[in-house]
């Protein structure tokens, strides 16, 4: 893989091997929390292994608990086939570049096939009504496997942030990378928009992926991630726009004004 901008380190546990092959799953902290929920559930549904730690001195001082593990925020899981890159804090957009990068050198150094970016989409031009997933895809075989698995394709408009990159150097690169948006509450996290776009993970990777815990807990995990979120304000950047905008276009049963 050849790119111009520079990663993040990313620091594997002793005894760790970046080497696993498969599908590679990444979600970040944007609208709804949805990749990060989503990425959670992947890894605990597969019972994932930490791997290791993508660490940088301009990253804000925070460790984050959970179940009474203090963790760092950014960290790769993997195992047999598969791996889950997740960023569980929102960093100021001027991060955005070096943390895509990042993602894609782990990708390559894992000997991955394909990656699936988890993301929430807001619509800020309409109620929130949520349950709508859409796809993007860097390949004719990507796009192929979303119209088979009958995930709403967007056909013009603007992706921005890391998903955005991603997908741009992916198209560059020759990768095969898909984007799954879920439209997310613009306010509070979204374990339900989560869980269609693991539905849709599920659909196309063939990954044994159950949703009931992920739908009975729903509000359980809401409730913690908001409240993650709040005892962080204090040490962490203030949001900017976490919503990828999409622009105008013609997408089918898509509002043409919004995509």
């Amino acid at each position: 893989m050849e790119t111009p901008f520079k990663p993040y380190a990313l620091v594997l546990n002793k005894g760790a091997d970046p080497r696993t092959g498969g599908i590679a799953i990444c979600g970040f902290s944007s609208s709804g929390m949805v990749g990060v929920i989503a990425a959670s559930h992947v890894i605990s549904a597969m019972g994932l292994e930490q791997q290791g730690t993508v660490l940088n001195a301009e990253f804000p001082a925070v460790a984050l608990i959970q179940n009474e593990v203090p963790k760092h925020p950014v960290r790769v899981y993997q195992g047999e086939g598969i791996g889950v890159f997740t960023a569980e804090i929102q960093f100021e957009d001027d991060k955005d570049i070096a943390l895509a990068t990042t993602v894609l050198e782990w990708f390559s150094k894992g000997g991955f096939d394909q990656l699936i970016i988890v993301d929430g989409l807001l619509r800020p031009d309409k109620d929130f009504e949520g349950g709508d997933l859409y796809g993007v895809g860097t390949s004719d075989a990507m796009r192929d496997a979303l119209r088979s698995a009958g995930i709403e394709p967007i056909r013009q408009g603007v992706v921005s942030g890391i998903t955005g990159f991603l997908l741009g150097e992916g198209d560059r690169l020759g990768m095969d990378i898909i984007a799954l948006l879920a439209e997310a509450h613009p306010m509070y996290p979204d374990a339900r928009a989560a869980a269609i776009a693991v539905e849709a993970i599920s659909d196309l990777t063939g990954l044994d992926l159950p949703l009931s815990d992920l739908l009975e807990n729903a509000r359980t995990i809401e409730d913690s991630v908001r409240e993650m979120i709040e005892r962080a304000k204090s040490v962490l950047p203030d949001p900017i726009d976490p919503g990828h905008q999409l622009g105008s276009g013609d997408g089918p049963g898509i509002d043409p004004s919004v995509m």
